[in-house]
């Protein structure tokens, strides 16, 4: 028996530790800034209470990775909007970007 605690595998495809902070900083300079820098901060805090209640990272990498997908978008829907597309049919973020693990 060791008197080392046992340390959990890393999870895959977990986000970088400074990814918060870089994806806060982005938001910040993004023009949807008024309304996206909210949201993530409300959703931030959502997760970090539901990972200190389940011990589990998982919620916030679930934020980072929701929040970069919805950054990394956010030029395609705009070029969509400028073109005048119909917009009229509502289509679900997770049938775009697939459901969350």
């Amino acid at each position: 028996m060791s008197a080392q605690p046992d340390h959990a595998p890393p999870m895959p495809n977990a986000p970088a530790p400074g990814a918060p902070a870089e994806l806060r900083a982005q938001l910040r300079a993004d023009r949807r800034a008024k309304t996206w820098v909210p949201a993530f901060e409300r959703d931030w805090a959502k997760a970090l209470e539901d990972a200190r209640h389940t011990f589990s990272l998982t919620p916030l990498h679930e934020v980072v990775r929701t929040w970069q997908l919805r950054a990394a978008a956010a030029g395609d829907v705009d070029a969509f909007m400028d073109a005048g597309q119909d917009d009229s049919d509502f289509l679900d973020l997770d049938d775009v970007l697939g459901r969350r693990p």
